[in-house]
């Protein structure tokens, strides 16, 4: 099922088109504000018709953003997604794959031993939403972005590239770092950029209520964001490791 949210049939201004899973809040939250200030057209996806309401009185450009209720690990809602996006705007030049998340046993075992501590069930949604997610936005996204010689972003972690004891978290944005060489490997053949940005400890609703011990803002993680997606013609950014200063791992 997907709905959209929209205040508004105004014509597009000049800019990128930019499709965002999951931004509502956090980081895609954040890099939808930031593109929608440089000028860009941006449709964000959440699973919470609320939620997605209300971010879209508060940011305003009515003309310019569109809210689409769709599940990022469901292929139909993802493709939807996509083609209203291209219906509402005309064509898609990038597409940030920044739905996911833990699970909650993940927090309550301090998001270490959740192999042994944790509760199997709680595990699908999440392994379904940061690996499944990103490869049902790619398969749906790159008929549209090789037109527009656009790019593909995908939310990796730090977690992805330093292991941790029994984290299936960690395990899972293994995969999303993984995946983007291997997706770049056939994109880069169709004139489709590929991005992964690992971000470290940032201080979001990711964390369920436990204030990290360090941390930074999602913005600047929506500034490395905007950086790839500014790269002139024929460049491609590939990786982005973004940490806030005094995380050591």
């Amino acid at each position: 099922m997907n709905t959209s949210l929209t205040d508004s049939g105004a014509s597009p201004v000049a800019g990128k088109t930019v499709l965002i899973t999951g931004g509502t809040s956090g980081i895609g939250a954040a890099t939808a504000r930031l593109l929608l200030v440089r000028g860009h057209r941006v449709a964000v996806t959440g699973r919470d018709p609320g939620r997605l309401a209300a971010f879209l009185d508060e940011v305003g450009h009515a003309d310019r953003v569109l809210g689409l209720v769709a599940d990022a690990a469901d292929w139909d809602s993802t493709n939807t997604a996509v083609t209203s996006t291209v219906e509402r705007f005309g064509s898609l030049d990038a597409a940030v794959a920044n739905a996911g998340g833990a699970s909650a046993d993940h927090f309550r075992t301090g998001g270490a031993g959740v192999i042994d501590g944790g509760d199997p069930q709680l595990w699908a949604p999440m392994v379904l939403a940061n690996v499944l997610g990103p490869a049902l936005l790619a398969k749906a996204t790159l008929p549209h972005l090789e037109q527009s010689r656009g790019r593909l972003v995908l939310i990796g972690s730090v977690a992805g590239i330093k292991n941790s004891p029994g984290n299936l978290y960690s395990a899972t944005k293994w995969a999303v770092v993984g995946f983007a060489e291997n997706l770049r490997l056939h994109a880069t053949t169709r004139g489709i950029g590929v991005t992964v940005v690992n971000p470290g400890m940032i201080d979001t609703a990711f964390w369920h209520g436990q204030a990290p011990p360090i941390a930074m803002s999602p913005e600047p993680v929506a500034e490395a964001i905007g950086f790839a997606l500014d790269q002139p013609a024929g460049v491609d950014l590939n990786t982005v490791t973004i940490r806030p200063i005094g995380q050591p791992v």
